[in-house]
């Protein structure tokens, strides 16, 4: 099985432009990681201040160790997380039948 995260991130108003270009960093780092399986940020096309990021990991272990990459603490937690009004994160894993 494998370790999956749904995240959901709201900008603060006029961050939008923020949070995306971090994302656009962010996100190709992230897919480099040793244990990503995949790894993709969305924006809402009728909500341009909510962007969803879905997550696969081969286990959790690779998911709490990308919290430790220097492009997560540049670009999510130095950029992106500053400029959010509202971060959820829902877990769980796969059922590979």
């Amino acid at each position: 099985m494998a370790f999956v995260c749904s995240a959901t991130w709201i900008a603060n108003p006029g961050e939008e432009e923020t949070v995306r270009s971090a994302l656009e960093q962010l996100s190709p780092a992230s897919r480099t990681e040793p244990g990503n399986i995949y790894y993709q940020a969305h924006q809402s096309t009728e909500e341009p201040q909510v962007f969803r990021i879905f997550e696969v990991y081969v286990d959790e272990e690779a998911f709490k160790a990308h919290g430790t990459y220097e492009h997560f603490k540049t670009w999510a937690l130095g950029k992106a997380i500053p400029a959010l009004a509202e971060r959820r994160r829902d877990f769980s894993e796969t059922l590979d039948f």
